[in-house]
């Protein structure tokens, strides 16, 4: 008896939490053009095939992106404003958490507009998506 009484709370938690959880998939047409400037810097590679908050794997060598507001699917044109190099990425994880910071690349998306070996670049994010 403890045992389904145990089964259906654990069933009724896992219902409220997952059920509480929605997250828009896609960008709203309004955010088309939002542009920010700060910060950038790339995930570390503990980091690869982690869960991200959107539910997706962490791939060090897709073009994605963390920000702390915009939605999962965003995609957004990053530019580095020292060589105005620039890559485009989708929103698929929440952060960074680390003040000053406005967005965390993949490996990938970094290198392909900054030195990895500088860790940290500032650039112009412009939502396209």
């Amino acid at each position: 008896m403890r045992h389904a009484i145990y089964l259906l709370l654990l069933t009724i938690s896992i219902a409220i939490t997952t059920g509480c959880s929605s997250v828009p998939k896609q960008s709203s047409p309004e955010l088309v053009g939002y542009t920010e400037t700060g910060v950038a810097s790339y995930y570390a590679m503990k980091y690869q095939f982690r869960q991200t908050a959107s539910g997706e794997r962490f791939n060090q060598y897709a073009h994605t992106a963390a920000h702390k507001t915009l939605p999962f699917g965003t995609k957004v044109r990053v530019t580095n404003l020292a060589n105005n190099k620039n890559v485009t990425v989708k929103i698929n994880d929440r952060g960074p958490f680390i003040e000053g910071r406005i967005i965390d690349l993949s490996r990938a998306s970094f290198g392909q507009i900054g030195n990895l070996e500088s860790g940290i670049i500032q650039v112009k994010i412009e939502v396209i998506k």
